[in-house]
């Protein structure tokens, strides 16, 4: 299929019958069945794009065949000369099987994504001699300033067919909105007349298909209502929705020990952070299970080999956050749990119909937990930032020709941690007010109005989607229509059952764990101890913040790893300390006085003294926590770094550079403090960027310690 030439002239279009024959052709070779038909959907999305070069959009279940849209279309339209099609697509995952899928079809596809840059001239030279069918490439390509400016516009210029897969992501509105996908309604603007465009996704209500439609008619080319837009039923008759309520998180996981043997094939095990997919994967090993962990930590060439391990039943499942989420292609996957809901009834979709797309059954199991809702928050909290912090970006940046400024020169200087300042940032880029270009950003001195109702809206859309979602846990009607209706179904009709759901009578799910399971679960969650390591860099720019701190950090100023009871965001031990640090100041709970006695017993740090780190928010808490500390180890208690009482403390959710300068700003090393040939174990009551342990160990060190060792109860 590569011989094609690309060019920019009509291509010929063949219609009615042969054409039709000869998409079917393509299909089978596609699938590799003979008897492989063309839904009546896709054929009108293919004869759009190839006989009349409209803009379409298809929103159809997982499974449908979307993929098979695009693909035939690419067959079609390269036989008749057209340029290669050009696919934005979100995850590497789903470029490696839609890589495959179109081998197996003669038609010759390459990616660009940032784990094969050193592939990237090679392929644009293939790309120029005719020799690529389809190009895929992740949104985040769109605005790098090489790609974008020097080779998009070729791309652009000779495409065929230029594709947006899960499009919903386009959409503010869209469950998964990622910042890089709105460079695509540019992308369309400057494309030349007559070359058609496709986008697909799963997941989309009524509100986000009409906002992805408005944007596939950017630019004044396609008139009001000539997106052509295929929206289908969402029902999947293979899924059995299930939900089981359990009180905490040990009997949760022993539920999914106990039970987990028992469900066909291989799947997924969705967790709402690392640390629980980590812990779960761990105890599920210990019972004996062949799983691992797979999270947006997990490197890109373990993230393949474990793709591969799930598809070719190596492993029983993988403990999934949402990093293994969209376009993840196994047609016989088995089942999907989830330990902890996603935070909307739509992503949860999304999610779920990964399973059974080949099967005739696949279960499906939300096992939901009293501590999803503050998970959903925290990642609210990473919403688009307030108008004055944006101005005070945008104040900043040197104008277009001026200068630029690199993301690490911009932080130290505004109140938003790093991964916000680059959200806003790209969002800027597409309104216009922002340029990213070689060596950082600047200002396009455009005017800008920062739309806070929209982002209102959104705010209250997100919320509204939460409460939807505990909606579902509780529903007394069938699942399946639940769903439905908030993906606003077209095919749904009142009071529709689906007829395999728990409150359906099509599924019973096991009921509790035995006592034996769940003392089992507690004993695996029972693990104390969660390493502290050192920071070894200064944030780049202190200068600009007023303090002469940068480079690496001396030897002879860092603390030696440290320990923390648990993480804030994991199993076990987790719960009782999000308790405790939601709750008001007091002594240290009795629950997790055994557990921190444990802690010292197995690590027993080789220390001679105890420094605490007085809290303005929780004095009771460290007082009682030092001095039980010290009983345990014997070891007598010198004082307290003391923040200065007329510096309020900084907020926590900045960047490591506005954390580190008001630490530096506030903390204090008070006279007299004995440290000198000592090894110190600093006590504090948690450490999430870890700056205030880095400085009140460097003022120790200064001080003559030969070593600190920090204790914390809770790390994150």
């Amino acid at each position: 299929m590569s011989d094609a030439k690309p060019s920019t002239s009509t291509v010929d279009v063949a219609d009615g019958p042969d054409l039709r024959a000869e998409a079917t052709a393509a299909l089978r070779r596609l699938v590799g069945r003979d008897d492989a038909e063309l839904r009546e959907d896709q054929w009108r999305a293919i004869d759009a794009l190839v006989s009349h070069r409209r803009r379409a959009l298809v929103v159809q279940r997982t499974g449908w065949g979307k993929s098979a849209v695009y693909f035939v279309a690419t067959a079609l339209l390269r036989a008749r000369g057209a340029g290669p099609t050009v696919i934005v697509s979100p995850l590497l995952a789903l470029m490696r099987d839609q890589i495959a899928a179109a081998d197996r079809a003669g038609i010759r596809a390459v990616t660009v994504n940032s784990a094969n840059t050193s592939d990237w001239s090679a392929i644009y030279e293939q790309i120029n001699a005719g020799e690529v069918d389809v190009l895929l490439c992740s949104p985040e390509r769109l605005n790098n300033p090489g790609f974008r400016d020097e080779v998009l516009p070729r791309l652009a210029a000779g495409a065929g067919l230029v594709v947006v897969d899960e499009a919903h992501c386009i959409s503010d509105w869209g469950h998964d909105f990622r910042p890089d996908y709105r460079r695509i309604r540019t992308l369309l603007e400057e494309l030349p007349e007559g070359i058609p465009v496709l986008a697909t996704t799963a997941t989309a209500n009524q509100r986000v298909t009409r906002d992805v439609a408005e944007q596939l008619g950017a630019g004044g080319q396609v008139e009001e209502g000539e997106v052509l837009v295929l929206r289908g039923g969402l029902d999947r008759a293979s899924l059995h929705l299930a939900v089981v309520r359990l009180p905490d998180p040990s009997t949760r996981l022993a539920w999914l020990a106990e039970n987990l043997r028992g469900y066909t094939g291989s799947g997924i095990v969705y967790c709402l952070t690392v640390a629980a997919a980590e812990q779960t994967a761990s105890r599920l090993r210990e019972a004996g299970y062949p799983v691992a962990s797979y999270t947006g930590q997990t490197e890109p060439a373990e993230r393949e080999q474990l793709e591969a391990d799930l598809k070719e039943n190596r492993v029983k499942a993988l403990v999934a956050t949402s990093a293994l989420g969209m376009g993840f292609d196994k047609p016989d996957l088995g089942f999907v749990i989830h330990l902890g809901a996603p935070p909307s009834p739509i992503a949860y979709y999304q999610q779920v119909g990964r399973a059974g797309r080949a099967v005739e059954r696949a279960d499906v199991v939300l096992l939901p937990g009293e501590e999803d809702k503050a998970i959903w928050d925290y990642f609210g909290s990473m919403a688009f930032p307030r108008q004055a912090d944006v101005r005070a970006t945008l104040d900043l940046l040197p104008r277009l020709g001026e200068g630029t400024m690199s993301v690490a020169a911009l932080e130290p200087l505004v109140d938003l941690r790093r991964t916000r300042l680059e959200m806003m940032l790209k969002v800027l880029d597409v309104d216009g007010a922002v340029r990213r270009v070689r060596g950082g950003w600047a200002s396009t001195g455009e005017p800008w109005t920062y739309d806070g109702e929209r982002y209102q809206r959104v705010e209250e859309a997100r919320l509204a989607e939460q409460e939807a979602m505990l909606a579902y846990e509780r529903t007394e009607g069938c699942r399946m229509t639940f769903l439905r209706r908030c993906l606003d179904d077209p095919e749904l009709q009142p009071d529709e059952r689906c007829g395999r759901c728990d409150r359906c009578g099509g599924v019973t799910p096991p009921g509790p764990p035995s006592e034996d399971a769940v003392a089992a679960a507690r004993a695996g969650l029972d693990q104390v101890g969660v390493e502290v390591l050192p920071r070894r860099q200064w944030p780049t720019g202190m200068a600009a913040l007023g303090v002469s701190l940068s480079g690496r950090l001396a030897a002879d100023e860092q603390y030696e790893p440290g320990r923390a009871l648990a993480r804030l965001d994991g199993l076990g031990w987790s719960q009782p300390l999000r308790d405790l640090f939601a709750g008001p100041d007091g002594d240290l709970p009795v629950p997790l006085r055994a557990p921190l006695a444990r802690l010292l017993q197995e690590w027993r740090p080789e220390v001679d003294a105890i420094v605490a780190i007085d809290s303005a928010t929780r004095p009771q808490l460290l007082r009682h926590l030092t001095s039980g500390v010290a009983q345990l180890l014997g070891a007598p208690v010198l004082g307290a770094l003391r923040p200065d009482p007329d510096r309020a403390p900084g907020p926590h959710d900045v960047n490591s550079a506005q954390r580190l300068a008001s630490v530096v700003a506030r903390l204090r090393l008070p006279e007299g403090l004995a440290v000198e040939g000592r090894r110190v174990l600093l006590v504090d009551d948690r450490t999430d960027s870890g700056w205030t342990l880095t400085h009140a160990a460097r003022l120790l060190r200064q001080s003559g310690a030969t070593a600190v060792l920090p204790l914390v109860l809770a790390q994150g």
